[in-house]
């Protein structure tokens, strides 16, 4: 089976329409989304729809589980708790409840096991971010005891793609650039990256197939209409203030304008527009 995996779509419509158009391209006989479907953008109920239309399985992830009320907003960032507030006041009952029943996580064709987050942590998993290596021991090992069998787990969240293999007691990180053979007996993690919510330089789509006959893993980045969908961000006043530039250099801008004591000047000189709620 070819399975499609994605994640962290947060509500951009126009990310998601370009890369289902690939994946049914791509010939993919599942969609497997590992949560954060809503947050940070505006289409919530349009990505909920297309996803339910593909007969995706789906994963709840964190923005999911706060726009649902099943968690709060602490630890999330001002502009993720602006987005889930948004969404709340905004979501029609249908996309709530189904929202509301996904669950944290899902065993696909025995050959993988879905996560948002991490797979470890009995409670709170869908807030874990697999971003050190001790972390994603730690998933690596309840994958190993984990009774579907599975040998990979799908994981989300940190919006970045990667491939980690357990080997020797140790973990390595696969290189995913070209595609990726996984061994029968290897545990590994894998990371498709993020749909609608780009934290690198590249701010295409990302998603990965997952071949279980074959076992090889392809990483794909899809244009999309970026323009579009932010526009649409800024109009409601959810867009992070020099939301066009790509998050890193974005971040090291802010850096510098705080080094130089004028990040609050030039922040004021770009009011938000907020939408009323």
């Amino acid at each position: 089976m070819k399975i499609a995996l994605i994640s962290d779509i947060h509500a951009n419509l126009e990310a998601l329409q370009a890369t289902l158009d690939v994946i049914r391209a791509e010939g993919a006989e599942r969609v497997v989304c590992m949560g954060d479907i809503v947050g940070y953008n505006t289409d919530a109920a349009a990505c909920i729809a297309l996803l339910r239309q593909a007969g995706a399985v789906c994963i709840a992830g964190n923005h999911d589980r706060a726009v649902t009320g099943a968690i709060g907003t602490e630890g999330f960032s001002g502009p993720a708790a602006r987005a889930v507030a948004w969404t709340k006041a905004r979501l029609d009952e249908e996309s709530r409840a189904f929202l509301s029943a996904l669950p944290l996580t899902a065993v696909v064709d025995r050959a993988l096991v879905a996560v948002h987050g991490a797979l470890h942590p009995e409670v709170g998993k869908e807030l874990v971010r697999l971003d050190d290596d001790g972390k994603r021991r730690l998933s690596l090992q309840a994958l190993l005891g984990h009774p579907s069998g599975a040998r990979v787990c799908a994981f989300g969240h940190t919006h970045r793609a990667g491939l980690w293999e357990w080997r020797d007691g140790a973990v390595q990180a696969v290189p995913l650039d070209g595609g990726a053979q996984l061994r029968a007996d290897g545990l590994y993690l894998l990371n498709p990256g993020t749909v609608g919510e780009p934290r690198g330089v590249d701010s295409r789509a990302c998603f990965a197939c997952f071949d279980t006959a074959s076992r090889r893993v392809t990483l794909h980045r899809v244009a999309y209409a970026r323009r579009a969908a932010l526009a649409k961000t800024r109009r409601a006043g959810l867009a992070p203030r020099f939301a066009a530039v790509p998050a890193p250099v974005r971040m090291k801008l802010i850096e510098i304008l705080r080094i130089l004591g004028v990040y609050e000047r030039v922040k004021r000189a770009l009011p938000r527009r907020v939408s009323p709620i």
